[in-house]
């Protein structure tokens, strides 16, 4: 906490000591950036007043878009959460920062080709996930969250640019949460560097940037006695006096990246539209499962064990990736296609034999792949995207990776998006191989198949009520799982996956309503992918400015709620989720109503929730998975405050 708030001291004095020229509160119709105004006098003096369009972000592969400071109705759905997302489709346990249950299946690009664990994976920033700044002043922002107990969490953005073609940025973000039950302690923390620059010409842009990302926490196996919690029993009415299945058990997930991508245009790129793209990155990823001591949930007698093997586990995973691509770039048409090296790793730290044959140290090979990118605008009404990755090798086989999404407006502002994607990938590392003390916990996947995933789907945007339809279809062949002992398994049929659902605004005056649906079956191997059928959220709120239009105020109540459905426990060992076994039993089927009131105040946003008001009155039966329950009622509290100096 210390850092975090020698941080939060040393920006906000960075800040203070530039020269104030303040943002306009909304952006300007017109799309020029910063205002020039007469000096009144008749010199050469100017006066340069920046506007919010002189504040801008983008990832590399995206265009570049305005730091949004208007108070709009999804940030509640944002910066009420500690990772700054739209949660929908998740359910989180009694601490924040210690991963969800979802409950709607996803693809995570993430997880390709590298060690990932599941629920560590929201923490993660991707490199396409990375933003780069363009700002015409220092620019400094910052989001808080309170913890759960104890502790906080907090995100502090500092850039700069240097010069009109060169940004640097610092980020750096803080979290120390008790959680409301023994042993649920987490504590992550992630500093990005991230640098921009295009030459006076033009002809040569670079993005770069570091990551260093570490997601710890506490594992406490969920509580022991789950009917003296659903009964409401006085000695749970404080949660620490729970009991809890693990003593001295915690996880680590550490998560390195150097990335760096340049792009040469060595002719006249009105003339000849030609440019070389050299991308080189490293990624390493570590995962430790630490204890103590032996931990008696986890086997029923010594035979059980391994001898002289080590209490705490390590396995790692690198990838190195180099490519260079050819990229042809019009205004209506942009097509890049370039070659792949990689080198990639697997490893375990103390290696066990099964059956008498030794576990293989470490897997490595090198492999060579194609990448392609093609988008066409045409008409101003119809977008296609594409993008093509294929690479080879001995150790983890092919890799193939396509998306396809095509965006058209067949009447104004109504617009229709259509996807088809595919997959073709080995399985997520942590599937691939495991060592533990203790025996039922060691696996090697020893020549598994390509998980392959297909989607088909899109979405339909009307215009009235700001209402989306979506509906999309999954078909998943060599499912790749984890069977109730915590052992990989891969189905040998396919698991068929349909969703439907949408969003609506309704709005009367200053009250509106918001509404998502979501319905969803698994349409064969349902045993393999047990999820709710219907995922439900309503915002009922009012919104309005206040004290003489000094500010701006939201105010209302949100309800969440997903159907009762035998879930997936969450696995420890390889912070993972598992098939249910005999002391498992349904969860869902509880609403979760927060009521809460937001407020803007020129550029600072206050985010006030009480959360689950329901079990103020009656006993909290809400679980994120078997023996984990939901938190209680708390006070949750999100601030962001954006600094244009």
């Amino acid at each position: 906490m210390k850092y975090i708030l020698f941080i939060l001291f040393s920006l906000g004095f960075i800040a203070k000591a530039q020269v104030v020229n303040k943002a306009d509160a909304k952006p300007q119709p017109q799309k020029e950036d910063t205002l020039v105004i007469d000096s009144g006098k008749k010199d050469s003096l100017k006066i340069f007043k920046p506007t919010i369009n002189d504040y801008q972000y983008q990832t590399q592969f995206s265009e570049k878009k305005v730091f949004d400071t208007v108070m709009t109705f999804d940030k509640t759905y944002i910066f009420s959460q500690q990772n700054n997302k739209d949660n929908f489709g998740r359910v989180q346990p009694a601490n924040i920062g210690s991963g969800f249950n979802p409950l709607v299946f996803e693809v995570n690009a993430e997880e390709n080709l590298s060690l990932l664990p599941s629920n560590k994976s929201y923490m993660i920033i991707g490199a396409n996930d990375v933003k780069y700044y363009d700002v015409k002043t220092p620019t400094a922002t910052f989001v808080y969250h309170n913890a759960m107990r104890n502790g906080a969490a907090l995100r502090s953005t500092y850039t700069q640019n240097i010069g009109k073609r060169f940004n640097f940025a610092l980020e750096y973000m803080g979290l120390r949460s008790q959680g409301l039950y023994r042993n649920s302690l987490s504590a992550n923390n992630n500093t990005l560097f991230s640098g921009h620059y295009v030459s006076k010409s033009g002809n040569y842009e670079l993005f770069a940037h570091y990551l260093h990302q570490n997601v710890n926490n506490q594992e406490s196996g969920g509580i022991t006695e789950d009917n003296l919690f659903m009964n409401g029993d006085s000695n749970y009415s404080n949660r620490q006096n729970a009991q809890v299945n693990l003593a001295s058990s915690s996880s680590q997930f550490s998560y390195r990246r150097y990335y760096l991508s340049h792009q040469f245009t060595p002719f006249n790129s009105g003339k000849f539209p030609f440019s070389i793209r050299h991308i080189i990155s490293h990624q390493g990823n570590k995962y430790y499962y630490n204890q103590t001591g032996l931990e008696s949930y986890w086997y029923d007698a010594p035979t059980d064990l391994v001898n002289g093997f080590p209490l705490t586990t390590k396995k790692y995973s690198e990838n190195f990736s180099n490519t260079v691509s050819l990229i042809f770039n019009n205004e209506k048409f942009k097509l890049d296609a370039g070659v792949r090296y990689q080198m990639i790793k697997l490893g375990i730290r103390d290696v066990v034999a099964l059956n008498g044959v030794s576990f293989p140290g470490e897997l490595k090979e090198n492999r060579i792949g194609a990448v392609g990118n093609l988008q066409v605008k045409l008409w101003d009404k119809i977008q296609l995207n594409s993008f093509l990755e294929f690479s080879n090798g001995s150790q983890f086989k092919s890799y193939l990776k396509t998306t396809n999404n095509l965006k058209f407006e067949p009447i104004k502002d109504y617009f229709v998006n259509a996807k088809v994607n595919f997959q073709s990938a080995y399985p997520s590392f942590n599937y691939l191989l495991n060592t533990s003390v203790y025996n039922n916990f060691n696996y090697y996947l020893e020549n598994a198949k390509n998980q392959s995933v297909m989607e088909v789907g899109g979405s339909i945007n009307l215009k009235w009520f700001k209402t989306e339809i979506f509906a999309n279809y999954f078909r998943i062949d060599n499912y790749t799982y984890f069977d109730s002992n915590g052992s990989p398994k891969q189905s040998n049929n396919s698991v068929n996956i349909s969703q439907i659902g949408g969003d609506a605004t309704f709005s009367f005056n200053k009250f509106h309503l918001n509404t998502r649906v979501h319905f969803q079956n698994t349409l064969t191997n349902k045993e393999l992918l047990p999820m709710p059928g219907f995922i439900g959220r309503a915002n009922f709120f009012y919104q309005t400015q206040a004290f003489k239009k000094a500010a701006e105020i939201q105010a209302g109540v949100k309800v969440y709620y997903f159907s009762k459905f035998a879930s997936r426990d969450y696995f420890p060992v390889l912070n993972e989720y598992i098939l249910p076994n005999a002391n498992s039993f349904s969860i869902g089927g509880q609403p979760i109503a927060d009521i809460y009131i937001n407020m803007k105040v020129k550029k600072m946003f206050f985010f006030i929730e009480g959360q689950q008001i329901g079990t103020v009155i009656s006993n909290n039966k809400a679980y994120a998975f078997p023996h984990y329950p939901v938190y209680d009622f708390r006070l949750n509290i999100g601030i962001v405050w954006y600094l244009f100096n």
